[in-house]
């Protein structure tokens, strides 16, 4: 698999060693790469390069990996990798909810590193846009014309709701909380509590005919909030 044609792999890291040694393994397997030591300049470069996967520390000098999570997901959905000396249970917990998809404690295994790369983007692209839809069995979104079809059906959808379910569909498997939904629900910062998105989240359930006590496409994770299916998995 070759990123170079999508984009580099943007590895934020403040040890030169660890940063080297991360984008060595990377360009074996014949990724680009581009490199960063300080949180400061991470999101410029996201912006500027379209990362095709951020690998990033936590404990940068100038803005942490928890304020560059924060950052990035107001405007992208690159998966994040966070690679951290940090081993608490609360700090995988924190990293997960701010939206990253996978979580390494260094000291780490490099090519154990390069295999979960490619596990979280062969997930992205088995939903990423299939001539410009998101696709997930019968459950189609087209991004272009904002329609949403099940089973050859065409569902009827409000703003808001065709917005959550794109989010969720553009980063399977990863957990968003309700906060982060929020966000991208409403765009222009209105004013509204966290809950609106489980009213929102029950009325599409509705329409796509998804079960929330078993069901095929949006899972809640108690205590964190809402993830799209994993190749089908819970």
């Amino acid at each position: 698999m070759n990123s170079a044609k999508t984009g580099p792999v943007l590895i934020v890291e403040d040890d030169p060693n660890t940063s080297v040694l991360v984008a060595t393994y990377l360009e074996r397997e014949g990724f680009s790469t581009l490199v960063v030591h300080d949180g400061a300049r991470a999101i410029s470069m996201a912006r500027r390069h379209h990362p095709v996967l951020i690998v990033l520390d936590i404990m940068l000098p100038q803005v942490d990996g928890w304020e560059i999570c924060r950052e990035l997901r107001k405007f992208s959905d690159v998966p994040i990798l966070i690679l951290s000396a940090r081993e608490e249970e609360i700090d995988r917990v924190l990293g997960l909810s701010l939206g990253a998809d996978d979580y390494v404690v260094k000291p780490f295994s490099p090519r154990e590193l390069v295999e979960r790369v490619k596990a979280i983007l062969r997930r992205v692209q088995t939903f990423r846009e299939r001539d410009g839809l998101l696709v997930y069995e019968g459950l189609i979104v087209d991004p272009e014309r904002h329609t949403v079809s099940i089973n050859s059906r065409n569902v009827d959808l409000t703003a808001s709701e065709y917005r959550l379910l794109r989010v969720l569909m553009s980063a399977p498997g990863r957990v968003f909380s309700r906060q982060e939904l929020l966000d991208r629900i409403y765009e222009r910062g209105e004013n509204v509590v966290d809950r609106v998105v489980d009213v929102h989240l029950g009325k599409l359930r509705q329409k796509i005919g998804d079960d929330p006590v078993n069901p095929r496409f949006i899972h809640t994770v108690r205590g964190f909030g809402y993830k799209f299916s994993e190749d089908g998995k819970k």
